[in-house]
């Protein structure tokens, strides 16, 4: 493996662990019923938890998007000069481009809001559970980029 795609998979295995981290309170919404307000000590849990990685972190919190960055600038980079087939390297661009696109638009201003616990608790829950699902989505789209990486 060349010196650009141990960076990709260095940037995938940060994105994949930080995945991770929230997944562990994510799951909480998962498992509970999907009707109705989640209880009070699961929301709780996971809006500290999205209060604390979103905006009580800063300026460390930031090192998540700088990762996410480096790691599309290599991708775009690998993209035209990059070792593996063509094929491999066209695939993991989306792979990772739209779990970054997600985190950005949609996931991290979510969970600020859902930090804020401003909104009633019905709106609280509704973003739990659709972080949660957005989470999901993007863990399999990153260990697929993976895959692509280690086996491409």
């Amino acid at each position: 493996m060349n010196l650009l795609g141990e960076l990709l998979t260095a940037g995938g295995g940060f994105l994949l662990a930080v995945l991770w981290f929230d997944l562990i309170f994510d799951t909480q919404a998962l498992g509970a019923p999907r009707d109705g307000p989640l209880p009070e000590p699961v929301l709780a849990s996971i809006a500290a938890y999205y209060k604390r990685v979103t905006t009580d972190a800063n300026p460390m919190g930031r090192l998540v998007g700088a990762g996410m960055m480096c790691t599309i600038a290599c991708a775009v980079l690998d993209l035209f000069v990059g070792k593996s087939a063509l094929v491999w390297r066209i695939v993991s661009l989306p792979l990772l481009g739209v779990p970054v696109f997600f985190a950005a638009r949609r996931i991290f201003p979510n969970a600020q809001r859902l930090g804020a616990r401003t909104d009633p608790v019905e709106e609280q829950s509704r973003l739990a559970r659709s972080i949660a699902r957005d989470h999901v989505a993007c863990l399999v789209a990153i260990v697929a980029f993976l895959a692509v990486q280690l086996l491409g």
